[in-house]
């Protein structure tokens, strides 16, 4: 490699603030899943130039589709999941004793702490229609070694969305808080998630928290956000809206559903592999090994016995903590 090349590489690798308002459309891309994990699942989080927004780490779509959903026991460090169903409904087990039934408008929130397993499968024994969200929330220092916990909230907090022409839309906030409404749901950093809808004809104001950076995603519908400038967004693509935003437009010309993402810009940079989030290659190493050696730090999933998802091998190189490049 000459001296031009490793020039190169060292700006491309250099980490970018998030310094002011940004308009930049991203698409999910479509990750395989094989075996009894055979689903449609679309990735919007995280992207090779931007690897989280606030604390929110990962972004996964399954579906629309039918399908018998069979994720066995698998483990979680450093994290928080929020499962959101749009469609269907979802069975959750985990190591700390829950078996629940989660179904549109109602969540599933998991804090891993130092390690938690849980298992999620779809209800009854056919293939059945299933959409939901799956995120992933980082921890930060200050509780990811901590103990794991389970909290299911079905009475979550519902903001009216100003309209700027038609009908009023509403945000449902799922996680954190937005426009002073705030989730009981327990968030460990500066955060919000939302769930936006839009009746058909509408444009509404979203309230936004203008030191927090923000994206949306495009749930069902057909949505034209004013971001200056204003940008189609769809079912599979997340806009980045940066920071420096107070509020932003979105416009539906269709009855439209859309999700917020949004927090305050992140403590650290993380190592993110496989169901792990940490802050080194040897944290992750250290989880893996716990895991395939059966060790007591993830529990036993209530109600499975021996079956569980065995994790990948390690890459063969170091893992590196993921930067920003937007």
């Amino acid at each position: 490699m000459s001296r031009l090349d490793e020039a190169e590489n060292a700006v491309r690798e250099s980490p970018v603030a998030c310094d002011g308002p940004r308009a930049v459309l991203l698409e999910a891309r479509e990750v395989p899943l094989g075996g009894v994990r055979a689903m449609s699942v679309h990735r919007a989080l995280p992207q090779r130039d931007l690897p989280m927004v606030g604390a929110w780490c990962f972004l996964d779509r399954f579906g629309p589709q039918k399908t018998r959903m069979r994720v066995e026991p698998h483990p979680h460090i450093g994290l928080q999941t929020v499962t959101w169903p749009i469609v269907g409904e979802v069975r959750h087990r985990d190591a700390v004793g829950s078996d629940v039934t989660v179904r549109p408008g109602v969540l599933n929130l998991m804090t891993s702490g130092e390690g938690i397993a849980h298992s999620e499968y779809s209800v009854g024994e056919e293939p059945v229609p299933l959409d939901a969200l799956q995120l992933w929330v980082a921890l930060p220092e200050s509780r990811r070694h901590g103990a794991p916990a389970f909290e299911r909230h079905e009475d979550l907090p519902v903001l009216p969305l100003t309209p700027v022409s038609g009908s009023a839309g509403e945000a449902t906030v799922v996680l954190g808080a937005l426009g002073g409404v705030t989730s009981s749901a327990s968030a460990h950093t500066p955060i919000v998630g939302a769930e936006l809808r839009l009746p058909a004809g509408s444009r509404v104001r979203v309230p936004l928290d203008a030191t927090w950076e923000h994206a949306i995603v495009g749930v069902t519908g057909d949505l034209v956000v004013h971001a200056d400038p204003a940008v189609d967004v769809g079912p599979q693509h997340l806009l980045y809206l940066g920071t420096g935003r107070d509020s932003v437009e979105i416009e539906a010309t269709t009855a439209s559903v859309a999700f917020l993402l949004g927090g305050e810009p992140f403590e650290d940079e993380i190592v993110m592999w496989w169901n792990f989030v940490g802050r080194s290659h040897e944290e992750i190493a250290d989880a893996r090994e716990a895991w395939e050696s059966g060790a007591p730090r993830f529990g036993h999933v209530v109600g499975h016995g021996a079956e569980r998802v065995p994790a990948p091998p390690l890459p063969a190189v170091r893992l590196r903590r993921r930067q920003r490049r937007l």
